[in-house]
């Protein structure tokens, strides 16, 4: 039995003498280890943070205290010693360890979160929350006290949300710990100047003898009364490690550090003395990203979150890793269909928001260095700076996952679609996206995006598809556009055949022969591919044609009326939330032409969330998988007149709301 076998709660860490931690810490990295490589996961931010991890157990408690997490995608280690180490065996499964903080695993996980600069600003809330409810922590009135505590990473500082939060925490008059996990690095390499200030603060001298001289440090530091009167209550360890100049004391923050975040013992003796302080304090943490496995540390962006993977180990030549692929991603069809763009029109330019190996930018970046950027984690930064290179005769394409451009959208409504710029959002991870669960799922680009006038909103379902939307987002320039396609393989169903060009507002039919069907299923991009395959299994005992939407803004009017006038039932098909997405726009044309829409059958997202696991059980969970969409033509088709428009059984009200 390994010492994590007896680990059930924290309690249990606690009764552990200091000097078996570091064995602790190498079996949590070998069980994190061996799973990633059958699963797929976060591997090196989990890697990276056992020892802090272990550490900041060790000293706090947190099923009494507060540990919020920043991003979320480090918290295998913090699971594991929280009682969850049963669930590893499932991980990001239904049945298993989410691979992000989840509340409803435990006590321990305060906030389901995936999204990064978030982490401060919710401390900043619990810890006023528990002061107004006079459980925080008081060193004269309230000993026993809530303490709290936020783990953020160095690129992650530098989002505005971050940014806020450091302003807010700042004006705290209580015990409240940011602590920095500085690595280096983001998913990429962490980008501006807050983290070429972060590289400095790495090679300096500075840090090499803190003790001396530190009391002449606060006389020179801005907020220096403030300061002093906090190294008088500092412990000897925090005394000798405040930093001169440290860019947290801007916001009124006491910085220490940087400390060796894989020392743990040093990291017991700094956080205990944290735990004590009754000021907001920064404790700057170096780690190191992919800690204890070569391959990882060589090559951390790789095996930030890698797909399962052998590792074969050869004979004085190391190892050699074989990561596990199932063919040609949409994110790797992007990243070609942009050098081809910015090759053929040099008005073409790109940027991402610390996503370069995500979105398949890191392909395009080296190809056009003086046309590209990589923005960090500012996704609202990133809309602004496009749109203000629209604005100077450019053509702008920001890569983001669909998940976090919910972050940049008041940026693409006031900068982008209301001054008329043509901004152009590549959408990648749209829809249900898998093991990263409800935090990374983009179900409402669509909804959010068709609220914008002059918008266009387009789908793709293959790789000349994608080549296809893009090529007419490069020439549209009444406003805004976007394409979306999912974290999949492209399907090569029409690898040989011609793709039309896109045009405004028109659908492309995909099944053979003409006229109006009994059942006609409208797919708004890849869950198209899915429609043929549900009339594959239909087979000829049912009239059904399926159509590639193509855009959910502006839809294709006459294909509707078409349709609906002809007396065919409608279902349409997205891999977005029902509401407001795809079959919405559906509805809403058709109630706008005066049109008997009764018979049509809206099938996506539910409104209620989906939780991880894989992709295809997903889909089949909610009914827009093949065999759903199968399921779906069988019951209109015997439900009510094939060829009439006459009422069926499903009310256009029930329509826009269906979810099997």
């Amino acid at each position: 039995m390994g010492l994590l076998d007896t680990i059930s709660t924290p309690a249990d860490l606690k009764k552990l003498p200091v000097d078996r931690l570091d064995e602790l810490a190498a079996e949590i990295r070998g069980r994190i280890i061996e799973q990633v490589q059958q699963t797929g996961g976060h591997l090196a931010p989990n890697l990276g943070v056992v020892e802090l991890t272990i550490a900041m157990h060790y000293v706090f408690d947190f099923g009494h205290d507060r540990l919020l997490f920043d991003v979320g995608h480090q918290c295998y280690p913090h699971k594991l010693l929280t009682g969850r180490a049963h669930l590893l065996g499932k991980l990001r499964t239904r049945d298993g360890m989410a691979g992000f903080p989840e509340p409803r695993e435990s006590k321990y996980d305060l906030f389901s979160v995936g999204h990064a600069g978030t982490g401060i600003s919710t401390a900043v809330g619990m810890a006023r929350g528990d002061t107004l409810n006079g459980d925080g922590y008081d060193p004269k009135s309230a000993a026993d006290g809530r303490r709290v505590a936020t783990i953020i990473g160095d690129a992650s500082i530098v989002n505005g949300v971050a940014m806020e939060g450091l302003n807010n925490a700042g004006t705290l008059r209580r015990q409240f710990l940011v602590v920095l996990n500085d690595n280096g690095m983001s998913i990429s390499k962490p980008q501006g100047a807050v983290s070429q200030y972060f590289d400095r603060l790495r090679l300096s001298h500075l840090y090499g003898d803190f003790k001396k001289g530190a009391r002449e440090v606060l006389r020179h530091v801005p907020g220096g009364g403030v300061l002093q009167d906090a190294y008088h209550r500092a412990g000897e360890a925090t005394k000798a490690m405040i930093a001169e100049g440290a860019w947290f004391e801007h916001f009124g923050l006491v910085t220490v550090g940087p400390v060796d975040g894989h020392d743990i013992p040093q990291l017991i003796e700094f956080l205990s003395e944290a735990r004590e302080f009754d000021r907001p304090m920064v404790l700057h943490v170096k780690t190191k990203k992919g800690k204890g496995l070569d391959v990882a540390e060589d090559d951390a962006t790789t095996f930030h979150s890698p797909p399962a993977f052998d590792v074969e180990r050869l004979e004085n030549e190391g190892c050699r890793v074989e990561l596990k692929k199932s063919g040609r991603s949409f994110t790797a069809v992007a990243a070609d269909v942009m050098i081809d763009a910015m090759e053929r029109d040099e008005k073409v330019v790109s940027c991402t928001a610390a996503m370069p190996g995500g979105t398949g930018m890191d392909k395009v970046m080296p190809r056009f260095p003086e046309r590209t950027w990589d923005v960090g984690i500012c996704e609202s930064h990133a809309v602004d700076m496009m749109a203000g290179l629209a604005k100077t005769g450019f053509k702008p394409f920001f890569f983001v996952y669909a998940t976090f451009l919910q972050r940049a959208f008041d940026q693409a409504f006031q900068e982008a679609a209301l001054q008329g710029l043509p901004v152009r959002l590549m959408l990648d991870r749209a829809g249900l996206v898998g093991g990263d669960g409800a935090v990374h799922h983009g179900f409402c680009d669509v909804a959010l995006l068709r609220t914008l006038p002059d918008a266009a909103v387009l789908a793709a379902i293959d790789e000349k598809s994608l080549f296809a939307a893009t090529e007419f987002m490069r020439t549209y320039d009444n406003g805004l556009s976007s394409v979306r396609y999912p974290r999949d393989s492209v399907n090569e169903r029409f690898a040989d055949a011609e793709c039309p060009a896109f045009e405004l507002g028109k659908a492309r039919r995909l099944t053979e022969g003409d006229g109006v069907p009994a059942v006609a299923v409208l797919g708004f991009g890849t869950p198209a591919m899915d429609a043929l395959k549900a009339a594959e299994v239909l087979g000829d005992e049912y009239d059904v044609a399926v159509w590639d939407a193509r855009f959910a803004k502006p839809v294709d009017r006459g294909l509707i009326r078409e349709l609906l006038e002809g007396g065919a039932a409608i279902v349409t098909i997205e891999d977005h939330s029902v509401i407001g997405g795809f079959g919405s726009a559906v509805l809403e044309a058709a109630a706008d032409m005066g049109l008997d829409a009764s018979r049509v059958r809206v099938l996506g997202l539910p409104d209620a969330w989906v939780y991880q696991d894989s992709r295809e059980s997903q889909m089949a969970e909610v009914g827009i998988d093949a065999a759903g969409i199968a399921r779906a033509v069988r019951e209109l088709s015997d439900a009510g007149p094939k060829r009439s428009g006459g009422s069926g059984a499903t009310s256009a009200a029930e329509a826009q709301t269906s979810s099997p």
